[in-house]
């Protein structure tokens, strides 16, 4: 019934566009064309109609490009929005995009083509494909549509709206329905739109590209990422006309995709050298944390690249993060000019792009693949109105950074036909100097060694070293330079060729099994605490995932569930809806698994038309604090609602709510028990005892440090029984045992007791624990016992002491 009412309106909508309603419309001759000949050339001679007839000068219905540019850039998307102001209204309408001073009549008339955001508000035109009209009939105040500018050499070209507003028809030549662009003109010394098809420069230029990061939050305050802003590593190359890294309206690789999405240049860096003699240079830059300060804290990075006469092309992007998958950079800037030179220098403001993988709308948005994929498209400022960069006016986007690229040498016989200028020249010749070898002849040097290791083992800066050998000098007069060249370095997986170190999170608890019934799998995610201060993507895995099963029996058929009751109540009083409606489950599974028949069922509802009342709000509030003082919380912001609760319920939410990250909690020092008490180590007379514990986790993020790992206290057995001595020969024996031991280092080999003759100690056996504190023993057993020996002085002797206290 829908779409026979549609017909119906289309059909009404085209009798008036043609004149066939209104008996004041004048016949049209027959030598004009119908509706059925001519191509599209009706609509654009379609006679306005209704109680005014054209009503010129209209002012509630406007027609708007994206940014009002007076020129369109050949190829590139634009944002086409038609509305009316408070209180207007239409409910039919029609777009054209015609190039200036043609009428329709052929398909070659019409410029561009149309893309179709929402299908349920716009169409295109069955009878005239290059139109686009309304796909229901019903009161509206405000369509988009996205245009796509026509090739360079297209000329001007008028965007043109009809609107109808119940038997009114609103179509302008000029005025607020009709917008006139006309193609940009490349000026002298820029590059071109498209690559040339073949470049006449001779030799080879050198340039240095530098890219200025603007994304600040003075520049764009709208829910800017305080914590965690950045520019990823930054990837491209110098490459010719047959490779192209990235294109607007193209399909991303998977190394786009990867840069776009997570930051990481590893895969399109991979993809890129694949290529061969299609790519001279690969472009490289370092990650950029925080995304902006200022020039005289840090210095805008930068990097240097060349083009030949083949691949006289440059193309790079970087990633803004964090975000859903949008970026910035040039595609496939021709550094060759038409007159057979090398473009001497190009400024570029940036905005950002999306690669057509997120449907994120927000820089912290969670992941939400575009399935299927999208193509690339910039983001402009009516693309959401959660979006940071959105304007509810249309207006263009700040641009995010601007990157220069500049010519700082040539090389090779050069066969521009304009002349140079002298910066130039004096550029060109101070480089080729700066590059030649220093080294005098009369200094004769073998080659230099290979780069010794670097001096340090870490990601702390080092240095490394190579050599030569002066064999000759054949001027004395002459000084002959260094033997010895060094350069900076860092430890292994700290280089760009290594870029593997970085700190993990540990894994969070599995996520329930994504079936309710049967097979199914579950995961589980960490994340990245720090990323390689080179930039590159971490290597090691954010998630898992696992197969589980939930009930094995999930046959509708083994369980019995009554009929389907009434549907309720549609969700919406106007417009669409939502209406469910349920049955009961009468007999369970005999097994008790869960019955795997449907209980609740829901489809779309429609309602009487809605008279939208419009919601006043108030700004956002900032954010709250954190709600945790360190680790993982959540924070809130708040608007309140000013228009009276009488005209009708506000739909808009009024809080939001985002994750905050604070600096990681204290984690104290967490200890094991101790250990039972050590055997005494003498025998007889004192001794001591030794227990230790071992450290199970180290203190972290300024927690509590670790107490004492081992502990001593003294024994004593029984007395020693000295054979009868006096004390003036104890006390001589004793003091002979403390000299023989300080002279032998307790390694003596025998120890006369009285009646006794003993073994050297053995060694010391293996450390009971690697770690945390363990005990070493070592003994001394009798090997000569004399005739007056008693039992009690010749018994085995055994020596304890700690070992391996080092924390594990």
């Amino acid at each position: 019934m829908k779409a026979k009412r549609s017909e119906m309106w289309r059909a009404a909508v085209l009798l008036l566009l043609t004149g066939c309603v209104c008996a004041s419309v004048p016949e049209e001759p027959a030598d004009r064309a119908t509706p059925s000949d001519g191509y599209c050339s009706w609509i654009t001679r379609a006679q306005p109609h209704g109680a005014g007839g054209r009503r010129e000068g209209f002012s509630e219905f406007r027609l708007r490009v994206e940014g009002d540019p007076e020129h369109y850039q050949p190829g590139s998307t634009y944002r086409v929005t038609l509305y009316a102001t408070n209180p207007a209204y239409f409910r039919g309408f029609t777009l054209i995009a015609l190039k200036e001073g043609h009428n329709g009549d052929q398909e070659e008339d019409y410029a561009g083509n149309f893309q179709i955001i929402d299908e349920e508000d716009a169409q295109f035109m069955t009878n005239c494909p290059p139109a686009v009209t309304e796909s229901t009939p019903r009161r509206r105040t405000r369509i988009q549509v996205f245009w796509i500018a026509p090739p360079s050499g297209s000329g001007c070209v008028l965007l043109k709206a009809s609107i109808v507003q119940r038997k009114i028809i609103s179509f302008q030549d000029e005025g607020s329905l009709t917008k006139r662009m006309c193609e940009k003109e490349p000026q002298y010394g820029e590059t071109t739109d498209k690559p040339l098809l073949d470049c006449c420069a001779c030799g080879t230029a050198k340039y240095r590209v530098t890219f200025y990061g603007n994304w600040s939050e003075k520049l764009h305050p709208k829910d800017y990422p305080r914590r965690a802003n950045h520019w990823s590593a930054l990837i491209g190359a110098s490459h010719s006309k047959n490779y192209i890294l990235w294109e607007y309206g193209g399909y991303v690789s998977e190394g786009v995709k990867q840069v776009a999405e997570l930051g990481s240049p590893v895969k399109m860096e991979e993809e890129i050298r694949q290529k061969g003699d299609e790519v001279l240079t690969v472009i490289k830059m370092k990650a950029q944390w925080p995304a902006w300060q200022p020039l005289n804290v840090r210095a805008a990075p930068s990097a240097e690249f060349s083009v030949d006469r083949t691949r006289h092309l440059m193309s790079f992007l970087t990633m803004l993060g964090p975000s859903p998958d949008w970026n910035v950079g040039l595609s496939s800037e021709d550094l060759c000019t038409k007159e057979c030179g090398w473009v001497q220098k190009v400024v570029q403001d940036l905005i950002p792009w999306d690669a057509g993988t997120d449907n994120g709308v927000t820089y912290e948005s969670p992941n939400k693949p575009t399935t299927p994929q999208e193509k690339i498209r910039p983001l402009t400022s009516l693309d959401h109105p959660q979006s940071p960069f959105y304007d509810p006016e249309g207006g263009a986007i700040t641009p995010v950074a601007r990157v220069v690229v500049e010519r700082i040498a040539r090389k090779g016989e050069q066969c521009n036909i304009v002349p140079d200028n002298v910066d130039d020249i004096v550029a060109d010749i101070a480089q080729e100097e700066k590059e030649e070898d220093d080294t005098p002849e009369t200094c004769i040097y073998s080659n230099w060694s290979p780069w010794s290791a670097c001096s340090s083992s870490t990601c702390e800066k080092g240095k490394r070293m190579r050599q030569r050998m002066l064999k000759a000098q054949l001027d004395l007069s002459v000084p002959c330079p260094h033997t010895q060249d060094f350069e900076p370095c860092m430890g292994p997986g700290c280089s760009d060729e290594d870029a593997s170190t970085c700190m993990m999170s540990e894994w969070i608890t599995w996520s329930p099994c994504s079936m309710s019934c049967g097979a199914g799998v579950r995961s589980r995610e960490r994340y990245v605490k720090q990323f390689p201060d080179d930039g590159f993507a971490c290597t090691h895995s954010t998630e898992e995932t696992e197969p589980c099963t939930v009930n094995d029996d999930c046959s509708p058929s083994s369980c019995l569930v009554t009929e389907w009751g009434e549907w309720d109540a549609c969700s919406a009083t106007c417009g669409l809806g939502m209406k469910r409606r349920e049955r009961m489950v009468k007999m369970p599974p005999s097994d008790g698994s869960i019955c795997g028949a449907e209980v609740v069922e829901v489809e779309r509802c429609m309602m009487p038309e809605c008279h939208t009342i419009p919601c006043l709000l108030s700004p956002w509030s900032d954010w709250s604090d954190c709600s945790v003082t360190c680790g993982k919380g959540t924070r809130i912001r708040q608007r309140m609602l000013k228009s009276p609760v009488e005209l009708g319920e506000c739909k808009e939410e009024l809080e939001q709510m985002e994750k905050c990250m604070l600096p990681e909690c204290p984690m104290d020092c967490v200890m094991s028990e101790w250990s039972e008490w050590s055997e005494c180590s003498k025998s007889c007379g004192k001794g001591h005892l030794i227990r230790s514990r071992m450290i199970t986790l180290e203190p972290q993020f300024g927690g509590d440090l670790c107490p004492e790992t081992t502990q001593r206290k003294t024994c004593k057995i029984k007395k020693c029984n000295q054979g009868g001595l006096n004390s003036d020969e104890r006390k001589r024996r004793k003091e002979d045992r403390k000299k023989r031991r300080n002279k032998q280092g307790r390694e003596e080999s025998a120890d006369e007791l009285a009646g006794c003759k003993m073994k050297p100690w053995s060694a010391w056996i293996d450390c009971t624990k690697l770690c945390g504190g363990g005990i070493q023993e070592r003994l001394m057993t009798a090997k000569k016992r004399y005739k007056n020996a008693q039992v009690t002085s010749c018994k085995d002797r055994k020596e304890i002491r700690a070992c391996n206290v080092h924390p594990c």
